[in-house]
């Protein structure tokens, strides 16, 4: 049986950029528990400071097929190239609507193993559209 993952990633706003890639990926932002109407409810009924509510933030799949990702603020930038990075199958047509998203599109390539488009997420995160 397989075991279960999570994608967490580091993240100067976490709820901005648990944003983008709900939309990106057609996920959704994880709602607060059950009892709660908003997160900050939640952070108010459990004493969690104000100030730090955006300091995490998760989309989940609508449909529950894929892996929950989880937006951890850091206090440090990004500073070099991605060891691991996403390989997103929406089709090249997705790559305008991931800039207007505020994607950046790097380079484009294509050879005998396909056609694919390297992009930064709007942290600087790499990822590749196919």
């Amino acid at each position: 049986m397989a075991i279960g993952i999570q994608v967490t990633m580091d993240a100067a706003d976490p709820g901005k950029l648990a944003a983008f890639w709900a939309e990106a990926l057609g996920y959704v932002v994880q709602p607060p528990p059950p009892g709660f109407d908003s997160w900050e409810d939640f952070a108010v009924k459990n004493n969690i400071p104000f100030e730090t509510i955006n300091d995490y933030s998760a989309i989940v799949d609508p449909e529950g097929a894929g892996p929950r990702f989880f937006f951890q603020r850091v206090p440090e930038g990004k500073t070099a190239k991605n060891r691991l990075h996403l390989d997103v199958n929406a089709g090249l047509e997705a790559v305008d609507r991931l800039v207007a998203l505020g994607a950046t599109k790097v380079q484009e390539f294509e050879d005998n193993k396909g056609h694919w488009v390297v992009m930064l997420d709007p942290e600087g995160n790499e990822f590749c559209v196919q």
